[in-house]
């Protein structure tokens, strides 16, 4: 049992809140290379992929492994971005870092997921069981050099474009 669920429960809880994370992630980059934030998408996002390394934690698993690594990267990003986001509104250098937390977070949940799909899917586990074989080596260079792409364009497209600046707030005395 895992919070009060057993483990497959639990592991289809974890595998549906990450699939919300990688959708509503990829919604928030295509915004970001259109020059646009969702607020509403991206508060979506960054919960929903907060969950998603914060439940990884939860699989009755012992010693580290390179997913708690990925994870604790995750929540570094996370972090990160929603500090840029929320407490500095998008400012200054706290856009680019947003962009650049974001995209990496989205890429680690994928990068995970395609480690899961090669693990758990028979057909591909078939053709790289090990996960050092030439298909799995592709999809995840595949992977990688899309988000960098992305990542690229979300930043071209979201720090040149024209944002409100934050709003000073005075107290008249």
């Amino acid at each position: 049992m895992i919070f009060g669920m057993s483990l497959a429960t639990f592991t289809l809880l974890h595998v549906g809140i990450s699939l919300v994370g990688i959708a509503t992630g990829v919604i928030v980059l295509l915004a970001l290379i259109r020059g646009t934030h969702l607020p509403g998408w991206a508060g979506i996002f960054l919960v929903s992929t907060i969950l998603t390394s914060v439940t990884g934690y939860g699989f009755p698993i012992h010693g580290l492994t390179p997913g708690h690594v990925v994870g604790a990267v995750s929540l570094v990003a996370l972090t990160l971005a929603v500090v840029a986001l929320y407490r500095f509104e998008l400012v200054g250098s706290w856009r680019r870092t947003y962009v650049i937390t974001s995209v990496l977070s989205v890429y680690l949940n994928v990068f995970v997921g395609i480690v899961q799909t090669f693990r758990n899917v028979p057909v591909l586990h078939a053709t790289a069981p090990t996960q050092s074989e030439p298909p799995f080596a592709i999809a995840q260079l595949t992977a990688l050099v899309l988000f960098l792409c992305l990542g690229y364009l979300a930043l071209r497209g979201f720090t040149g474009a024209a944002f409100p600046q934050r709003k000073e707030v005075y107290v008249q005395k």
